[in-house]
């Protein structure tokens, strides 16, 4: 298997212009590729890493004239079909948790963004054995 799939690994807050261009990279990646391939399949792996799990919080609040990530993460994953991974150590230790792991680890609620998902760092491990690109922001 030859690996093809680029590798968008997400590790800046969602205050930092890094977190604001790997969302610039990503739209135009994937609008390119389904440009040439007539396709609204996702050919885009993401991985949200550290800070970047702060994208991933519904409650985080934003000015209407500032972008909001969290929404325009879910618009481009609905889009293109495109999976929205985040490592559930970084997450939790950030304070954003899902249902599941807010009842295993006794945490008062949950608060993970509808279209993201907690996973082990056994994801992004598979996911660079899948790239031949990988990009970090």
């Amino acid at each position: 298997m030859t690996p093809t799939t680029p590798l968008l690994l997400l590790t800046a807050d969602p205050s930092h212009p890094l977190a604001h261009l790997a969302l610039r990279y990503a739209r135009a990646h994937l609008q390119s590729t389904a440009h040439k391939d007539n396709t609204q399949n996702s050919t885009l792996n993401v991985f949200f890493y550290g800070d970047a799990a702060h994208i991933a919080n519904c409650l985080r609040w934003q000015s209407a004239d500032q972008v909001n990530l969290t929404k325009e993460w879910q618009n481009l994953a609905e889009q293109y079909e495109l999976s929205l991974p985040v490592c559930v150590s970084t997450a939790l230790s950030r304070g954003v948790s899902d249902t599941d792991n807010s009842t295993r680890h006794q945490l008062d609620g949950n608060n993970l963004a509808r279209g993201f998902a907690l996973v082990g760092l056994s994801e992004l491990a598979m996911m660079m054995q899948g790239s031949r690109h990988l990009m970090q922001f």
